[in-house]
């Protein structure tokens, strides 16, 4: 790809060309490497037009994230200020939702608008953590560094949330391959068996009976049951969306073997690394727990941190025992944070804690797999056993007749 640059020397004076690289990062890097600062990167071919200032439509994912924090760091260590920063990228980025913002976030700062303000306009694109750091970033002078933060922490959790989904998509495939398998043979296949059997002389015993009459009724109902079935999808989907949804999927997770180990260390993971960060950018502790506690998740570990903040160092405890008050955190997660605070290193043991409960995160996902894998197969295995068996029975009854 071929960027046309614009940049600055030590004097001063204007320099431009063209340079041949795969993105923005590699031509600031160049830049670099010779001394001189940019002032305009711009792709060839690629424009800001068509693009209404403030109006974001569709979704800003974290890999934009990832890569609009990593940018704006890189640039910022290289002397560019945010404005023109901010109207390098624009040139970057195709997207529509997020050449949208660069360009409100471009109208802001000409207008002397803080740089936090262009996030917390879209809370449903950036969290509260988000924005938090970047306004203490900002406020405290240390907007590169906290940047560079987010864009690791941010990538960290990208590549979590994909190994989840990476370890999950085999069980889901075969579940809904399965489910759909087992659907055509009940309602196509089994009904033409059953009627070989109900036609002789030849009465099958009762647990086969109750199977053809199974496979009969999927055959005579198929368009109702498909329709009962996509409505209670979409019912089941909106339901799980809804608070008391959200309350009965958490009861239920927490009762599940395995699974809730699972959601519990990956809870821990993301309080862990979000206070980290926010005690690290300089966020009081108070508003660091509320800001984690809104952005946890998980309805026990938010109840837990709101009981820590107001009923706990509000009512003068330390971090500490305030912790040690509370049975979601496990015992070696409490001692920690005790110790560091008597030393003074939160964030530091913080930030360990919550690449610990990463590593732990992917044995333990590894292990549910290991467990869903072969159960699935045994209870898949059973019902197409259980198929089996009711129609080779009657054969051999027919069979034993001639």
């Amino acid at each position: 790809m071929k960027f046309h640059y614009t940049a600055s020397d030590n004097n001063g004076k204007l320099v431009e060309g063209d340079l041949d690289a795969q993105s923005p990062a590699d031509v600031l890097e160049w830049m670099v490497q010779r001394g001189i600062r940019p002032v305009s990167i711009k792709v060839s071919g690629v424009g800001a037009e068509g693009i209404i200032k403030g109006k974001i439509s569709g979704k800003i994912t974290i890999e934009d994230q990832v890569f609009l924090t990593k940018y704006l760091a890189l640039m910022l260590r290289v002397g560019t200020d945010l404005f023109k920063a901010t109207d390098i990228l624009i040139e970057d980025f195709n997207k529509p939702a997020v050449k949208a913002l660069l360009l409100e976030m471009k109208d802001g700062l000409s207008k002397g608008q803080p740089f936090y303000t262009t996030f917390a306009r879209h809370p449903k694109q950036f969290s509260p953590v988000f924005v938090n750091l970047i306004k203490a970033g900002e406020s405290s002078g240390t907007l590169e560094k906290v940047l560079d933060k987010l864009s690791v922490d941010l990538e960290k959790q990208w590549a979590l949330r994909n190994r989840i989904k990476g370890s999950m998509t085999y069980p889901a495939v075969l579940v809904v391959l399965s489910m759909v398998i087992l659907f055509l043979m009940v309602s196509l296949a089994l009904p033409k068996i059953a009627e070989t059997f109900s036609s002789g002389t030849v009465e099958p015993p009762f647990f086969s009976r109750v199977v053809f009459s199974i496979g009969f009724f999927f055959r005579d109902y198929m368009a109702l049951i498909i329709s009962l079935v996509v409505t209670s999808v979409i019912g089941a989907f909106v339901f799980l969306k809804s608070v008391m949804g959200k309350k009965f999927m958490s009861s239920v997770i927490n009762k599940a073997p395995v699974v809730k180990e699972v959601v519990h260390k990956i809870a821990l993971q993301r309080f862990a690394s979000t206070l980290s960060s926010l005690i690290r950018s300089g966020t009081p502790i108070l508003q660091a727990l509320e800001i984690t506690a809104d952005s946890s998740g998980v309805g026990a570990l938010k109840d837990a941190l709101l009981r820590i903040s107001n009923e706990g160092l509000v009512k003068g405890l330390t971090v500490g025992e305030a912790f040690r008050k509370e049975a979601y955190f496990p015992r070696v997660v409490v001692n920690l944070i005790s110790i560091s605070e008597q030393s003074g290193h939160l964030e530091e043991v913080l930030e360990t804690l919550a690449n610990f409960y990463e590593s732990e995160i992917d044995s333990s996902i590894k292990s549910l797999v290991s467990f869903l894998e072969p159960a699935l197969l045994i209870v898949i295995g059973s019902v197409i056993g259980l198929i089996a068996i009711s129609v080779i029975v009657p054969i051999y009854q027919l069979v034993g007749q001639i």
